[in-house]
Parts: C-alpha cells; sequence; structure tokens
C-alpha cells in the first residue's frame, strides 16, 4: 500500500525527516489544487476566536507543503483568499493579510532549501502592500528554484479571470489582430492566471463543504475530485496520501473509454 511507503514525523524538522522510499511520479498527481476549508470551525469548536483557526491552517500549510515537496509534486495550488472573502468582518480580513507576511518570513529559509519555488495568482488590487510584499520577496528569493511551484491563489476569483481573458480575445478580435474562427480553448487557457502551469489532477477541498466556490472554473475540466469532512487545521500527512490513495484508484477517460471496452 502506498501509505505504507512514507513515515514522517508531522513536526520533524527537514534535516531529520525520515528520506521517503521511490515512488513511481506516475503515482503522484502533477498538481494538487486544495480549497482550504473549516478554519473557522475548527476554532469554534474550540471556544477560539476565528482567527487562531486561520493560524492553525498556517501550520497545516506548512506540513502539506514538504510533503507535498517529497512526493515530487509539481504544483501545489492552495486557495488563499477569493475575491468575495472581502465580505468577511475586518478584523478577520486584515488577520488574513497579516498571515502570507509570517508564513513566508518563518518558512521562507525552508522552501528556498527544499528548492520550492513561491507562485501567486489572483488580483493585486485592494491587498494590502506588506501582503504583496511578502509575496514579492519570496517569489524573488526563490525564483531559480526547479522543484515543487507552490502557488497561492490570493484574492482570486475565477469567473473574472475568465471575464478577463475574454475581454482580451474581444478586443484583439476588435483590433483586427485576431480572427474569430481561429479561436479556441488555448486562446484562453494562455490568458489564464495558470499560463505555464498544468491544469490540476486533484482537487482537495477540506470541512465537508463540495462546491468549488469560484475557484479554477476552467482549469477544473477534467480534474478529480476529492472532498472530505477534515477541518483544514486538522488535515495531515495521512489525509493528503488517502486523496493521493484515492486518486490513483481513479480511471481518468477524459471523455473516452480507458480502460473499459467499447461495444
Amino acid at each position: 500500500m502506498f501509505n505504507k511507503l512514507i513515515k514522517r514525523m508531522a513536526d520533524s524538522s527537514s534535516e531529520n525527516r525520515e528520506p521517503l522510499l521511490s515512488v513511481s511520479s506516475e503515482e503522484i498527481p502533477a498538481h494538487i489544487a486544495i480549497i482550504m476549508d473549516g478554519n473557522g470551525r475548527w476554532a469554534k469548536k474550540r471556544s477560539l476566536p476565528r482567527i487562531a483557526g486561520h493560524h492553525e491552517g498556517m501550520k497545516t500549510v506548512r506540513r502539506i507543503t514538504r510533503l507535498a515537496s517529497d512526493l515530487g509534486v509539481s504544483v501545489l495550488t492552495l486557495y488563499a483568499f477569493s475575491t468575495e472573502n472581502w465580505k468577511r468582518p475586518k478584523m478577520e480580513v486584515d488577520f488574513l493579510m497579516r498571515l502570507p507576511e509570517e508564513f513566508l518570513s518563518t518558512f521562507l529559509p525552508e522552501l528556498i532549501e527544499e528548492n520550492v519555488r513561491v507562485e501567486m495568482m489572483g488580483y493585486h488590487d485592494n491587498l494590502p502592500s506588506h501582503t504583496l510584499e511578502a509575496v514579492r520577496k519570496a517569489k524573488e528569493a526563490t525564483k531559480n528554484n526547479t522543484g515543487l511551484v507552490l502557488n497561492f491563489a490570493l484574492n482570486y476569483g475565477s469567473r473574472s479571470e475568465i471575464v478577463d481573458a475574454v475581454k482580451d480575445i474581444a478586443a484583439q478580435v476588435a483590433a483586427g489582430t485576431l480572427d474569430i474562427a481561429s479561436i479556441s480553448e488555448d486562446h484562453i487557457s494562455e490568458r489564464l492566471m495558470t499560463k505555464g502551469l498544468p491544469e490540476p489532477d486533484l482537487l482537495i477541498r477540506t470541512s465537508g463543504e463540495v462546491r468549488l466556490s469560484n475557484f479554477m472554473l476552467w482549469q477544473l475540466a477534467y480534474t478529480e475530485f476529492w472532498f472530505t469532512e477534515t477541518l483544514w487545521p486538522d488535515f495531515n500527512e495521512d489525509s493528503l496520501l488517502e486523496a493521493i490513495e484515492n486518486y490513483k484508484k481513479r480511471n481518468r477517460r477524459y471523455g473516452g473509454l480507458k480502460g473499459e471496452e467499447a461495444n
């Protein structure tokens, strides 16, 4: 079993982590996207303020990033803050805008050591300067890394992203530089914030919610979904391995009959 191949301590340092046994790259999703949900409910169950749940969830990001890197995942996209999350109470939003700064400042040396490259997709509008600066520093410090791409979806909304792509195409058509008849799916894909990244193979959503919440609507067309009742702060290495084990059993047909006899 896959989960017997990997043993590691959740809070161990990179120096002391037990090395992973060799796992075929074909068994691992190249791109894993996660909707991190349940921080507030985790805190409420413990009679703590919601921000305590967000802070605990930050620790989960660190653990899952480590394991994804060890497993050889190419891209890990984390839905950190949506364009709709501005509707939340100001105190909570202010705290969330400070988290990238805290996370990246404390975790950056390890990201560099583990060859992880930090990226961000989302709208810079409305993001505080300190948040953008923390992301900029992390991107600059890791830009030459060739391992896992840790891609934060921050102030991201998929519908707006698609609308912007359509507007760009429409402008080119109006300018006479693009023929309507030649427009293809690639013309949309190459104008999305995920340009240059593979589409997700596996989407994970925690906390029992079963919806996409305006996350990567175009990119998830053929992605395998895995939903869990586990709240994000409680999501651990075993949880990720369980999701990957489930993914491995899927028959990804892409509309065809792969592995099935056509009659």
